[in-house]
């Protein structure tokens, strides 16, 4: 999902859920977490979420990771 996000630079929720290729429980269910735990964040009132900083350094972490195992 903050890839989606990241590619799509402010996405909104069925974009993500499209790109992410996650079923709706599944998706409002990582998005809340993503929310609260403050890696995105929402940009306007048309439903538009952003990474923040926080997300953009999970992001880059994690890429780290995989090229370590890939």
């Amino acid at each position: 999902m903050l890839k989606a996000i990241q590619e799509e630079n402010k996405a909104k929720k069925t974009r993500i859920m499209q790109r992410a290729y996650l079923d709706w429980r599944n998706f409002e269910k990582y998005l809340d977490f993503l929310l609260v735990e403050g890696f995105i964040s929402k940009c306007n009132p048309d439903s538009c979420y952003e990474l923040t900083v926080k997300g953009k350094e999970m992001l880059r972490r994690l890429k780290e990771v995989d090229e370590m195992l890939g």
